[in-house]
Parts: C-alpha cells; structure tokens; sequence
C-alpha cells in the first residue's frame, strides 16, 4: 500500500463508508460527567452540519468513515472485498482520534460512526476500532455521540467492551436469508451474528438494571443496536424481507432495520445482478418497517399487501394504501367513532393526525373539512372514512379506485436513474 497523508485516507475511506446505511443517532441522549473539564468536549448539544436529529431534536452531524476498506473477507457483494481492485486505505487508532476531534473543534461534525473492513483478524480489527472510542471518551473527554459497527466474530469481551464507549451498536445482518448469506458471503454465519445480536441485547437489559440500583454504573450502548440489510443483492422478496426484520425487532429489540438497495461495483462477482433494483423499492420497505413500528401492523399484514406470486409490495402506491384496497371490507371507518387503532388503518392518516382527531372529537363532532387539515390530500382519505357530513356511498367499491388514488410516478422514483 502506498504511502498516503490523512487527507487522502480521508477520501478514500470516508467514500467507502457511504455504502453503510445504518448510520443514525436517533436514541441518544446527552452525556454528562462528575469529572473533567465542565462541559467536555463534542457535547451534542451544540449545532454543526445536520445528518440527523435526536428523539429531542437536537441535530447531530457525524463524522462517518471506515478505519480501513481492506478485508481479509471476499463478500460478493462488497466492493472492498479481498478480491475487489480498489484504492486501499488505513487509518491508525490515534488518526481517527484526531480527525474527529479536529472536525468538532471546527464545528464540521457532533459525532462519530466508524466501521471498517477486517484487518489480520475480527479480533484485531475490533481492538481497533474500540481504541478509537476508548481514547476518545477517556483520553479526552469526548462526550458526542458514537456510533461504532462490530464484528460479530469477534471476541464478545471487545463487543461489550464497544458498548461501554459507543451510544449505539450495530451489527449488519448483510442479507435477509440464510441462504442468501451463505452463497454471496460465505465466511459469515447467520448464527453468529444472531448470537452477537442476543449477546448486546442481555447486556443492555443488564445495565439498565444496574443503573437502577446503583446510581454510577456505567451506560452501555444507551441508543441501542441497529442492523442493515442489503436489498436486491439476491432474490429474497419483500414479504421474506419484511419478515427478517419484524423477528430481529421482536427477538433481538433492535432499535432500527435499515435498507440498502444493492448498487453495482467495479469488477462485480457474476453471481450478483447487473442492475440495481428500483430505488423506490428501498422506499415501500421503510414505509412497511415504519408501519409495523408505529401503526401496529404485523409482518404478516405487510406481506398481505405484495404481490401473491412476487412477494414483492407495489411500488406505485404505498403498502397502507395497499393494504387498505385488499381490506376494503374494513372500511370506511366513522372518523367521530372509531377507535385509534382503526383510524391508523385509514390511508393518508399519520400518527399525529389521528392523534389530533381523537383530541378533537372530544369536543365537537368532526366534518371532512375537519379531516382535511390534518393532512395533505384528503383525496386519498375520502374513499375509506365517514364524517358527520360525509360518506363514500358508491366511492369505495369502485373498481378503479387504485388508479385514482395512485401517484404518477416519474421513471427516476421507479428505476433510480
């Protein structure tokens, strides 16, 4: 490997991370000390360059870079793969120290995400990459926010060791399936990471035990963990997608599934596709993840919604509206009336509209009009509810009702060129 100064590693390993998606600091909460200078360094309370906001609102902006993209693994689908020809680089523990605290002294970011390739061993590249956090948060006090990608087979005393120093942890399942995983990237194991995932679970409950009875115990992994899953890499469908993740939630407490629709590389593997799936298919799987999260549906709903023979969600309407038009006999719903799981059901109803109309029900009997300001269309609403001086009659049974309330979508939404 050639000899590189830090701005040019900076390029190219600050690139090379930008194919991981699961690069968020939603969870996380400002830390304090009793010890060091008052205040720290890289309080995220400040502002800088915003890539994300915090539950509170606070933005955060992060430094998100590998510590390298070389890789003793030969993932298929990778481009810093052992067999892929691409400028290599790599950072030292102490470069990435300084260049995070360099970019928050000059406002450029709040925080750190770091992941990289795996170096000699996943036990040597996790020692790494959790003296880099480890410095930061004892060398100098760092208390922004940190983000660090683990390797699941990795030592479990470095994994945990990660979360005493990260805000969140996560640990990329890569591929939906188990047979997806063992033919695009065979030295990864499904078990193992799933024992990784079950292993940070246990001690996250742990510590919040701790921190009831003593009031020092240390925090670990305070925004949780997260994963990613690569989406048209292989031929899982959406339904099989949908699934994966609504088990990770429920089994592992995951924080957030992210979605990466698979993108070509350079020198690809002949086993991958030679185009990249629709763009909007990455869209309708976070609709769906974002249904299952906050409006109650079940994974099973969500598959009720694709295609019967593709297993695939529409990409020309969202999987509520979806949903609802295969429901039809569970509408429309008596906006004065209907309980707010029912009103969630209805498309084009958010979580705060809903809430807004059971606030003012109490209070008065609600109109269309009513309904209307509370959300952007009300075209797409008509057709599945009734209001005091409202109802659908013939509207809903119509057999071209999905092509009236679809969008026109332009070719760049369907196909991301």
């Amino acid at each position: 490997m050639a000899w590189l100064d830090t701005r040019q590693k900076l390029e190219i390993l600050a690139d090379a991370a930008k194919y991981d998606a699961s690069c968020a600091s939603s969870g996380t909460s400002k830390r304090s000390s009793t010890s060091g200078p008052k205040g720290g360094i890289g309080s995220t309370e400040g502002m800088g360059i915003c890539h994300a906001y915090a539950p509170d609102g606070r933005c955060i902006s992060l430094l998100k870079i590998l510590l390298t993209n070389s890789c003793v693994f030969d993932c298929h689908y990778c481009i810093n793969r052992k067999s892929s020809n691409v400028r290599r680089a790599r950072f030292t523990p102490q470069e990435v120290v300084d260049l995070t605290l360099s970019f928050y002294r000059r406002n450029y970011i709040e925080g750190l995400f770091l992941s990289s390739g795996i170096i000699r061993s996943p036990d040597y590249t996790m020692e790494q990459v959790v003296e880099v956090a480890r410095s930061l948060r004892e060398d100098h006090d760092f208390r922004g926010y940190i983000h660090l990608k683990t390797i699941p087979d990795a030592d479990p005393e470095l994994i945990r060791q990660a979360g005493l120093h990260a805000d969140r942890i996560s640990i990329n399942v890569e591929l939906p399936t188990r047979a997806g995983l063992k033919r695009l990237a065979p030295e990864k194991d499904t078990d193992r990471i799933e024992g990784a995932m079950g292993s940070m679970q246990t001690e996250m409950i742990d510590n919040k035990d701790a921190r009831k009875r003593y009031r020092h115990a240390p925090r670990f992994a305070p925004a949780g963990q997260s994963t990613q899953m690569i989406v048209g890499a292989d031929d899982a469908s959406d339904t099989a997608i949908v699934t994966r993740a609504s088990g990770l939630y429920g089994n592992f407490g995951l924080r957030r599934v992210y979605y990466s629709a698979f993108s070509p590389i350079p020198s690809a593997s002949a086993v991958l596709p030679l185009q990249r799936p629709p763009l909007i298919r990455e869209h309708r799987l976070y609709q769906s993840d974002w249904l299952m999260r906050f409006y109650g549906y079940a994974a099973h709903e969500i598959a009720d919604a694709a295609d019967s023979v593709t297993g695939n969600l529409p990409l020309d309407i969202d999987p509520k509206l979806a949903w609802a038009l295969k429901h039809r006999a569970d509408f429309p719903v008596d906006v004065n009336r209907a309980p707010r799981e029912k009103l969630l059901r209805v498309p084009g109803l958010g979580v705060k509209a809903v809430n807004a109309i059971l606030q003012s029900r109490r209070f008065r009997t609600l109109r269309l009009s009513d309904v209307a300001r509370l959300t952007a269309s009300i075209v797409k609403i008509r057709p599945f509810l009734i209001a005091s001086d409202w109802r659908p009659v013939m509207l809903a049974d119509r057999a071209d009702l999905r092509s009236l309330l679809a969008p026109k979508l332009r070719q760049l939404d369907l196909f991301g060129t």
